[in-house]
């Protein structure tokens, strides 16, 4: 069984549809280890941030240089902090 999401590599997919699958999963740990270890969180979810800025790369051409999907990255978490489950813990902290 593969466990990997390979995110990546989904690149046809919006925003949009990649929260849509992600979120119930990440929502889950969140309230479950959340309410135990939080702290041990954090690096999986930053991880998956890490995940999703390659995907913006891997999918818009003019953001392949790191600065540029970084910038877009902070353009993105700023105007839609609620899209992906994760982020109102992590977006502060990412930055």
């Amino acid at each position: 069984m593969d466990t990997s999401w390979r995110l990546h590599q989904h690149s046809d997919w919006s925003f949009g549809q990649l929260a849509r699958w992600i979120n119930p999963i990440v929502r889950g740990w969140m309230q479950y280890y959340g309410a135990f270890y939080r702290s041990a969180l954090y690096p999986l979810l930053q991880r998956i941030n890490g995940y999703l800025v390659r995907w913006i790369r891997k999918k818009y051409k003019r953001l392949r240089t790191f600065s540029k999907a970084h910038e877009a990255w902070g353009r993105v978490t700023a105007q839609y902090p609620l899209w992906f489950a994760h982020w109102k813990w992590t977006t502060g902290h990412w930055r």
